[in-house]
This record gives structure tokens, C-alpha cells and sequence, in this order.
């Protein structure tokens, strides 16, 4: 990788992994559009920042080129309101619990668009905290698909009452391809947070040090309402690109080196400063403004 950003061959990269993706969503389609007729959830699900948003939209843009009307919809506009969500033990409200969501509502919606009726989406405030009426009113046409994107898609306790034949599910992950060398592998889990961190700094407002502090929050989350049901899981899309930590090195490393030395979370600052060290840096000017890396850096065509 290395070498090939020296020789000023990034583009190279870009294209081929890019290419890659966009493989796989379309031989993914391809799959829903043979079982169109039976077919009439895609719910996508995956651990936090490993691109189930732009999967979901570059997914449906697969889905109109095989004649499809795919419909977007997110958990997180089912959330129940703040003061009904449950909490953790440590007292904070657990927003990656299945009881955050409002199931009941959740299946209703479903059911109706199935049977052909008219639905008001809901939508959900992150402000005050209230579920709020959208004024997004759906109805599912005859070659209409739900692609529904949340932590909790391969969940069997999430669709009540749709039929299991008529749900395809996804699991999205970032399993990194890399390794540092022969004998030291680079975790998921890194490339997941340093994601996050880029994203949440650029998008959410949040420092670089409070998502270090979150992390083991979020990861708990995963252990319990993800991966234990990853198995049940149609097909596995690998969310990740060979050159990204290239890419999220010019954004990730100044966040890591305004956090101060003294906190106790700076051994694992210092790991990643280290980490980010082995990778030269690489130009995103040729990114694709719909690769899944731009939902972390910005520049995405989907927001």
C-alpha cells in the first residue's frame, strides 16, 4: 500500500477497491431482484461505524438499476422517547437496547405498507428527545422494496409479524484486510473507532476523547445486541477498504495529538499514534463522493 501511494498510484487503489464494492452490492441486488416476488424487507444491520448507512443507499441504487422501487427506513426514527428509554447499570440511557426502539409501532408500519395501505413514517428528534410525526407518508408499490438500516436488522425479536421468507438480511462489517507484518494483524475494532472518531468530530460535535471514553459503551452494545445474531445473516458485506487508514490518518492523527497526556486513556492514544505511523499518507481528492469512507470524512453524496 505503502509503495504503491509513493509511486503516486493511489488512484489505482481507489478505483480497484471502489470497484470491488460496488461488485458485490450489485451481484447483492441481483440476489433480491430473483426473489422479488417474495422478498420485502432488506434489513441491514452491523456493528457502529461500519457503513451500514451508505451500504443502504448505494444498495437501493442497485436495487432502481434492476427495475425496483427500494424505500429507505431507519431504526432510529422508532426510538421511544427519552424518558422511557431504558438504562444501563451504570444509570445512562441504553439506546442500543431492542427496548429503545418502539417494535409495536415499528411492525404496525410494516404490515400496513405489505398490505398495500398508506403509512406516516415517524421520525425522531435527537433534541428533545420525542418521537414526532414526519409528514413522510409511504405506500409500497407492487415492486416496492423496505430497506430497512439499524444495529438491530438480524434480530428475530425485531419483526414480529413478517414472514421470514419475505426478510433479507445483511450483516455489514469492516473486517480489515491488512497487517502491519507477518506477525501483527490490525483488529476491526481499530479501523471501526478510528472511523468514529473522525466522524463524530466532524459531524456530531463530539471530541476525539469523549469517543475513546464511549467506545467500551458502544463495544458492550455490539457483544449483546449484534453479534450474537450475525449468524442469522443472508449474505456478509465487508465494509472495508484497503486504503482507508491512509485516508483517515490526515484526519485522525491531529484529533489524537490534542488529547492531553495526562488522561488516563492516552496508552491507547499513544497506540494509535504509533499505528498511524506505518501508513503514508494518501490524497482523497480521488475518493468517490459515494464510497463508504465518505460517510466518516465527509463529501458524501447520500447527506
Amino acid at each position: 500500500l505503502n509503495y504503491m501511494i509513493r509511486e503516486c498510484r493511489s488512484r489505482d487503489i481507489i478505483l480497484l477497491s471502489e470497484a470491488l464494492h460496488e461488485k458485490k452490492l450489485s451481484e447483492t441486488a441481483d440476489q433480491i431482484f430473483r426473489r422479488r416476488k417474495v422478498i420485502k424487507v432488506v434489513s441491514i444491520a452491523g456493528p457502529s461505524s461500519s457503513g451500514k448507512t451508505t451500504t443502504a443507499n448505494r444498495l437501493a441504487v442497485q436495487l432502481r438499476v434492476n427495475g425496483l422501487k427500494p424505500f429507505l427506513i431507519s431504526l432510529d426514527d422508532y426510538f421511544i422517547d427519552r424518558e422511557r428509554t431504558p438504562v444501563d447499570k451504570n444509570g445512562l440511557h441504553d439506546f442500543e437496547s431492542l427496548s429503545a426502539i418502539n417494535v409495536k409501532l415499528f411492525n404496525e408500519n410494516l404490515e400496513e405498507l405489505m398490505k398495500g395501505h398508506e403509512v406516516e413514517l415517524p421520525s425522531y428528534d435527537f433534541k428533545t428527545g420525542k418521537s414526532v410525526k414526519s409528514g413522510k407518508k409511504l405506500v409500497l408499490p407492487e415492486n416496492g422494496v423496505l430497506i430497512v438500516e439499524g444495529i438491530h436488522g438480524l434480530n428475530p425479536d425485531l419483526y414480529l409479524n413478517v414472514p421470514k421468507q419475505s426478510i433479507y438480511r445483511i450483516y455489514v462489517s469492516a473486517l480489515t484486510v491488512l497487517n502491519i507484518d507477518n506477525h501483527n494483524r490490525i483488529p476491526t475494532t481499530d479501523g471501526r473507532l478510528l472511523r468514529r472518531m473522525v466522524r463524530d468530530n466532524t459531524f456530531r460535535g463530539h471530541g476525539p476523547l469523549e469517543t475513546l471514553r464511549r467506545w467500551p459503551m458502544v463495544r458492550q452494545g455490539e457483544e449483546k445486541n449484534i453479534f450474537p445474531y450475525q449468524e442469522n445473516a443472508d449474505i456478509m458485506f465487508n465494509s472495508s477498504l484497503v486504503y482507508e487508514f491512509s485516508v483517515l490518518k490526515k484526519y485522525a492523527e491531529p484529533l489524537l495529538l490534542e488529547i492531553p497526556k495526562d488522561v488516563p486513556e492516552y496508552r491507547e492514544v499513544k497506540r494509535f499514534i504509533k499505528f498511524l505511523s506505518y501508513f503514508e499518507e494518501m490524497d482523497d481528492s480521488a475518493v468517490p463522493p459515494n464510497s463508504i469512507i465518505r460517510e466518516f470524512i465527509g463529501g458524501s453524496i447520500f447527506y
